[in-house]
C-alpha cells in the first residue's frame, strides 16, 4: 500500500501554515527543553534529547465552553514523513516544554499506523502551541496514565458440554478451564450467547469515563459498564463469571437491560419499515487493533451476514479516545445497503429527545434517552450521534428509539459512521434532563466544528520562499496542479467519483467547470498536456454527441450549473465541434428563461425563490458574456451585455454595505427567508468566498467586454475599485491572507480561510495586469500571495502539496441559517477544486503581474 495517500484531515483538527511562526519555528522551539512531563511513566530521555523538530501545530478553541481531551490526529502524510521513515522513529509531542503522551494510530483501519494522536486542553481561546519532534525509535513511550482498553479473553484448559439452557440446536457451553487474553477471537458454531466461554461474552472497549461490551452472538446487542473508576477496568471484569458484574462493584458494574434490543448504540438492518438485528451471520470474528494508551479499537467481522436484502460480508471498526463517553462506530458493506437503524433500548418511564435537525447537511445532531434506566436504580442518558446529511428518518419500534441512516460510498464499497455515548450519573454528575442536554449540544459542537489549527512542519518550512519571483507563482500552480492530477482531479469525469460529495459527478460548478478551467489557462502557459486535456478528460464526458449534457436539467433553474459552460466554449472554439455549441446553447437557454427578481436579476435556483446571491453573479455571468461575444450579434448581443452588467449593478445595489464597502453573501427580495433581515433582504455576514466569486466574475467578464462598450466596461471598473479598497482594509495584517467572515478576525471560531484568499489574490493582480486598479494594490496583491503559500501550502514526503483550510461548502436555506455559528459549523478541507482552481489562477495571474514588473526593470 502506498502510505503516501492522501489521508481526509478529520478530527478533530485541520492543519492550516503560518508565516509568523517561520522564525519562532526555528529559534523558540529548537531552543525547548525536552524534560519528560510528570505524566510520563518512562521515557527515552537520551532519544528525546537527540530529537529533530518536524512540526508544530497551533490550536484554537472555537467554542465559548472549554475543550479538555480534545482529540487532534495529524497524519504522516501531512507531517511530511513517509512510511519507511516513520518506522524507524518515534514521534514525541509537547506543549509548554512539557511532553504530553502522545500514540501513533492507525485512523482507516488497515493495520498500518497513519497518523500522530494526541489530546489538547483549550479552556479559553488564545492559541495554545504543539510541538512534533521525531527520534530513532529505541523503546515504546510507556505512560502511567492508561486512559483507554479494549480487550477480548476467552477460557482455554476446560472442555465443551452440551448447553443447559439451550436445547434446540447444537449449540454448548463451556465448563472449567481459565480466561486468556487475546487478540482476536472466531467463536465456533456452536458458541452461542451465555455458554461460559467468552469473558463477558464477547468484545470490549472503555475510555477512563466508560466502557461498552458487544455481544459476540446473534442478538448483537451493545452494553454498557458503569466505571466508578478512572483506571482500566475491563480485565476484572467477569473473571467468576456472568453474575458478579451485574452487581456492584469496586470498579463500577453492568448498568443496562439490553433484552433482544440493539441496547446502547447497537445497528441492524432497516428493511419494510422494520428492525432485523444482525443475526443470521456465517461466522462472527473479533479483533483487537489498538488497545492503546490514549485510543483503542476493535474490529468485529460478520461474515456471510444474511439478511432480507442480500448476503454479504460486514464490517464494525469501533474505537474510543481517552476522556470521553463517546465510541465512534464505522460500518463498511460488501454489498450496498440503502438503510440501517442504529439507536438505545427504548425502557419504560424514559423519554425520547432528539437534536436540531434543521442544520447543514454536515453538522451533527443526535437521537437521546433519559431517565431512570440503569440497573443500580440511578439517572442514566445515551445517545447516537450523525451527520445531519446521513439521516433518514427518526422513529421508534417496540423495544428501541431509532435513527434511521443512510450508507454512501461507491458501488459495493458503502461506509457508515455514527457515534453512540452513555452518561451514567455516578460518573458523570449529570443528574437532570437539562444538564444531559447541554452535554448532549456541547458534544454535538465538539464533533461539527473542528478546533482551529494552524501547521508548520520542517518540510513545509524548507520549501518555502521568502520573496516570491514570477517562475515561483508559476511553479506553485503547477504543483497544486500535478498534486491533484496524481489524487483525484480526473476522477470527476461522468463515470467517475465525486470524493468529497460522496457520489458520482453531476455536472457541477467546481469539478467540472472551475478546476478544469484552471488547468486549461494554465496549460496556456506551462504547454503541458497533461494541463491541457483535463477539461477533455472531465468536462467533455457530460456531453453527448447530440449536445445533450448529462446530469443536468434545466428545469431546476440552477445557475450554478451554468459555470461548466465557459470550458464548453473552449472546446468548440478548440475543436470547432458542434455538439459542444449545442450544450452550451441549452445552457444560455436557461438563462433566457431563468426567474428573475422584479427589478431583472438572477434567481440563485428555481428553489430559492427571488433571491441573489454573490456565488451566482459568477456562476453565470462570465459565461453569458462570452457565449454573446461569440455567438450572438446587433441588439441581441447588446442586451445580452447590459443584462450581464445589471446582474452587477443590481448585487451592489442590494447587497453592499456603505460602511464597509462590502457585499453580504445574498439578498431576499420578499424578505420572508429566516437568513433574510425584514427590512432590508440582505444576509448578516460577509462571506469571504461569497465576495471572491463576485470580484472573480468581476474580473472575468471584464475579459469579454468589447472596449466600444465603454460605459459598461467602467460601470464594472468603478464596481472594482469600491470593492479593492474595501477587501484592502479587511485584509489580515499578519498573515497576509482573509477571514472567513471578513471583518470579524477576533470573533470566536473565525479563521483564516483559503479559497477566498486565492479569489481575492486574484481580483487584486488580474484588475492590476489590466489597468482596472492602481498599481498601489500590488503590495496586497503580493502580500496575499505570500500568505496564500506560507499560511495554507502544506509540502509532502513525496513531492506533492496541499492547500488547507478551505471552506469546503456554504450556503443558505434548507437548515442553513446564515448565523454566524453556521459560517463557523461548516467542515474546513483541503485540496477541494473550490479552492484549487482559484490557487492556480491567481498563481497565473501573480506570474503575469511579477513577470511584468521584471521587464520593466530590466
Amino acid at each position: 500500500m502506498n502510505r503516501t495517500k492522501e489521508k481526509s484531515i478529520t478530527s478533530k483538527c485541520l492543519f492550516f501554515i503560518t508565516v509568523p511562526l517561520l522564525t519562532a519555528f526555528f529559534t523558540a522551539s529548537c531552543g525547548e527543553t525536552s524534560g519528560p512531563a510528570s505524566e510520563l511513566d518512562s521515557f527515552d530521555k537520551k532519544a528525546a534529547t537527540k530529537s529533530t523538530q518536524i512540526a508544530q501545530v497551533e490550536l484554537t478553541n472555537p467554542s465559548v465552553f472549554a475543550r479538555n481531551d480534545q482529540p487532534v490526529y495529524i497524519s504522516y502524510y501531512d507531517l511530511g514523513i513517509s512510511k519507511n521513515n516513520q518506522q524507524a522513529i518515534e514521534l514525541f509531542v509537547s506543549v509548554n516544554s512539557n511532553l504530553i503522551p502522545s500514540q501513533d494510530i492507525d485512523t482507516d483501519y488497515d493495520g498500518i499506523n497513519d497518523s500522530v494522536f494526541f489530546l489538547a486542553d483549550l479552556e479559553g481561546n488564545e492559541p495554545v502551541t504543539y510541538v512534533i519532534k521525531s527520534a530513532s525509535k529505541k523503546s515504546k513511550n510507556s505512560y502511567k496514565v492508561k486512559r483507554t482498553q479494549a480487550e477480548i479473553s476467552h477460557k482455554t484448559g476446560g472442555e465443551w458440554i452440551s448447553h443447559s439452557k439451550k436445547k434446540k440446536g447444537d449449540f454448548k457451553e463451556y465448563t472449567g478451564g481459565e480466561f486468556v487474553n487475546v487478540t482476536e477471537l472466531s467463536p465456533p458454531a456452536h458458541y452461542t450467547d451465555h455458554s461460559n466461554w467468552i469473558r463477558y461474552e464477547g468484545p470490549g472497549i472503555e475510555s477512563d469515563k466508560v466502557g461498552y461490551r458487544i455481544y459476540l452472538d446473534w442478538r448483537n446487542g451493545f452494553d454498557i459498564f458503569g466505571k466508578n473508576t478512572s483506571e482500566p477496568a475491563l480485565q476484572k471484569v467477569g473473571l467468576d463469571g456472568y453474575d458478579s458484574y451485574h452487581h456492584m462493584q469496586p470498579w463500577g458494574m453492568d448498568i443496562l437491560k439490553v433484552g433482544s434490543s440493539l441496547g446502547s448504540g447497537g445497528f441492524g438492518l432497516w428493511n419494510d419499515n422494520k428492525l432485523s438485528l444482525v443475526s443470521d451471520v456465517g461466522n462472527w470474528k473479533a479483533t483487537v487493533l489498538e488497545n492503546g494508551d490514549l485510543r483503542s479499537s476493535i474490529k468485529i467481522n460478520y461474515n456471510d451476514w444474511n439478511n432480507s436484502l442480500n448476503i454479504q460480508d460486514l464490517t464494525a471498526n469501533i474505537s474510543m479516545n481517552a476522556g470521553s463517553r463517546l465510541a465512534n462506530v464505522e460500518l463498511q458493506f460488501t454489498n450496498d445497503i440503502p438503510a440501517m437503524a442504529t439507536g438505545v433500548v427504548k425502557h419504560k418511564e424514559t423519554e425520547l429527545i432528539v437534536g436540531e435537525l434543521d442544520i447543514t447537511g454536515k453538522a451533527y445532531s443526535y437521537i437521546a434517552s433519559w431517565g431512570k434506566q440503569s440497573l443500580d436504580d440511578s439517572m442514566l442518558g445515551m445517545a447516537i450521534f450523525f451527520k445531519r446529511e446521513d439521516l433518514l428518518k427518526v422513529t421508534q419500534d417496540e423495544k428501541n428509539y431509532l435513527a434511521i441512516l443512510k450508507p454512501s460510498g461507491k458501488k459495493s464499497q458503502q461506509k457508515l459512521n455514527y457515534l453512540f455515548a452513555a452518561a451514567w450519573e455516578p460518573e458523570s454528575s449529570i443528574s437532570s434532563k437539562d444538564k444531559f442536554i447541554e452535554y448532549l449540544d456541547q458534544e454535538t459542537e465538539k464533533l461539527t466544528i473542528d478546533p482551529r489549527s494552524r501547521l508548520k512542519t520542517a518540510l513545509s518550512q524548507s520549501q518555502t520562499v521568502i520573496e516570491i519571483k514570477a517562475a515561483d507563482a508559476l511553479s506553485w500552480s503547477t504543483k497544486l496542479a500535478d498534486s491533484e492530477l496524481k489524487r483525484k482531479a480526473l476522477n470527476y469525469h461522468y463515470n467517475g467519483w465525486d470524493e468529497n460529495r460522496k457520489r458520482k459527478p453531476k455536472f457541477e460548478y467546481d469539478i467540472v467547470g472551475l478546476q478544469p478551467l484552471a488547468y486549461y489557462e494554465l496549460a496556456s502557459l506551462t504547454g503541458d498536456k497533461n494541463h491541457s486535456e483535463v477539461i477533455e478528460k472531465v468536462t467533455a464526458t457530460f456531453i453527448t454527441e447530440e449536445g445533450d449534457i448529462r446530469k443536468y436539467k434545466q428545469k431546476k433553474f440552477n445557475i450554478d450549473s451554468v459555470a461548466p459552460g465557459r470550458n464548453l466554449l473552449k472546446l468548440y472554439k478548440d475543436t470547432n465541434h458542434k455538439k459542444y455549441r449545442t450544450a452550451a446553447g441549452h445552457l444560455r437557454k436557461q438563462l433566457a428563461e431563468q426567474p428573475k427578481t422584479t427589478q431583472g436579476a438572477f434567481w440563485h435556483k428555481q428553489k430559492y425563490t427571488s433571491q441573489v446571491w454573490l456565488d451566482g453573479v459568477y456562476m453565470g455571468m462570465p459565461f453569458l458574456a462570452e457565449y454573446a461575444m461569440m455567438f450572438e450579434e446587433g441588439q441581441q448581443q447588446t442586451d445580452t451585455l447590459e443584462q450581464v452588467v445589471k446582474e452587477f449593478r443590481l448585487a451592489r445595489k442590494y447587497l453592499k454595505d456603505k460602511q464597509t464597502g462590502l457585499y453580504y453573501h445574498a439578498w431576499d427580495e420578499q424578505k420572508k427567508q429566516d437568513w433574510a433581515d425584514k427590512e432590508t433582504g440582505r444576509s448578516s455576514y460577509f462571506w469571504g468566498r461569497g465576495l471572491g466569486w463576485f470580484v472573480m466574475g468581476l474580473v472575468d467578464v471584464l475579459d469579454h467586454l468589447p472596449k466600444e462598450k465603454s460605459e459598461l466596461r467602467n460601470e464594472l471598473i468603478e464596481i472594482a475599485n469600491e470593492l479593492a479598497e474595501g477587501i484592502a482594509k479587511v485584509q489580515d495584517p499578519t498573515t497576509g491572507t482573509w477571514w472567513q467572515i471578513m471583518e470579524q478576525p477576533a470573533s470566536v471560531g473565525n479563521y483564516r480561510e483559503s479559497t477566498a484568499s486565492a479569489m481575492f489574490v486574484y481580483f487584486f493582480a488580474k484588475a492590476i495586469n489590466n489597468n482596472y486598479i492602481s498599481s498601489t494594490y500590488r503590495k496586497n496583491a503580493t502580500r496575499g500571495y505570500q500568505g496564500l503559500i506560507n499560511e495554507f501550502v502544506l509540502s509532502h514526503q513525496d513531492g506533492s502539496i496541499s492547500m488547507t483550510n478551505q471552506c469546503l461548502v456554504a450556503g443558505l436555506g434548507f437548515g442553513r441559517d446564515g448565523s454566524y455559528q453556521y459560517y463557523m459549523s461548516e467542515p474546513i478541507w483541503k485540496n477541494d477544486p473550490k479552492g484549487n482552481g482559484p490557487f492556480i489562477f491567481s498563481g497565473i495571474e501573480m506570474y503575469k503581474l511579477l513577470s511584468n514588473e521584471a521587464s520593466l526593470d530590466n
